[in-house]
């Protein structure tokens, strides 16, 4: 079988259990390794063949795959994060499916999961925003149109922008072309919870500056939005004037 396991946002004890377990007993890697910690390798056994898809195409990541199934071997393609997030599994999905050989999905916690506790931030603040839009800025791989970074910043909601440090300039004029102001609230993350990781607060209008300051260049997440300022509504949630399923209101409000 293969095993698509998402490794996590960066640190190695971020992996999921299931996924740990998978890469200790598996005899074949196939890592995304331009993204993905090299030290999740350690969890790998003795003899386990370990293949880096950062310099393999789509039909050489699928010979390894045919090799090891006709061998009855295990393989795990281990991608960054969630595999469902920019992952590609989609393409590698359907050529094992025209081939015939069993596959499953196991998520992991995505880079944008990471950037949050990094920023010790909530996406989804009540009166802020209770919307997060996970987009990229078009580059050599386009973003229809609908789907601009122009079009979504008119929801004036959270914003997760992969795949864009080295755009930054065009991505703050599209988020002021949005709507946004130019002294709205924005951060950089440089690998959530790797141990390099770096945070810059900034603003919408100095994200290109606020990067090249860091000597930021790629790998960085670009996040928007009034969850990062200071004002915001309590929860309903545990207000005592608030009766929930569980509990009684202890006093009007």
């Amino acid at each position: 079988m293969i095993h698509f396991v998402g490794a996590g946002p960066g640190a190695a004890d971020l992996i999921t259990l299931r996924g740990a377990r998978l890469l200790e007993q598996t005899d074949v890697i196939i890592y995304a390794g331009s993204l993905v910690n090299p030290a999740l390798l350690d969890y790998a056994k003795a003899g386990c063949e370990i293949y880096n898809s950062a310099t393999m195409t789509l039909e050489e990541v699928i010979e390894v795959m045919k090799k090891a199934e006709a061998e009855g071997r295990d393989t795990v393609r281990l991608h960054t994060g969630d595999a469902s997030l920019y992952g590609a599994i989609r393409e590698q999905m359907d050529r094992l499916d025209a081939l015939g050989i069993e596959y499953e999905d196991i998520p992991g916690v995505s880079s944008f999961s990471g950037a949050a506790a990094a920023l010790n931030a909530e996406y989804t603040l009540p009166e802020v925003s209770q919307s997060v839009v996970i987009t990229r800025m078009a580059g050599r791989t386009p973003v229809p149109e609908k789907e601009s970074i122009r079009e979504f910043a008119r929801h004036d909601c959270t914003m997760v922008i992969f795949l864009s440090t080295g755009l930054l300039e065009d991505v703050s004029r599209e988020l002021m072309e949005g709507g946004y102001a130019p002294d709205a609230p924005a951060a950089i993350v440089y690998k959530a919870t790797w141990p390099e990781e770096k945070v810059v607060r900034c603003t919408v209008s100095t994200l290109a500056q606020a990067a090249a300051d860091n000597q930021i260049t790629k790998t960085a997440l670009i996040l928007v939005g009034g969850f990062l300022g200071s004002e915001y509504e309590r929860s309903k949630l545990y207000d005592p004037s608030f009766t929930t399923e569980f509990r009684q209101a202890s006093h009007s409000e």
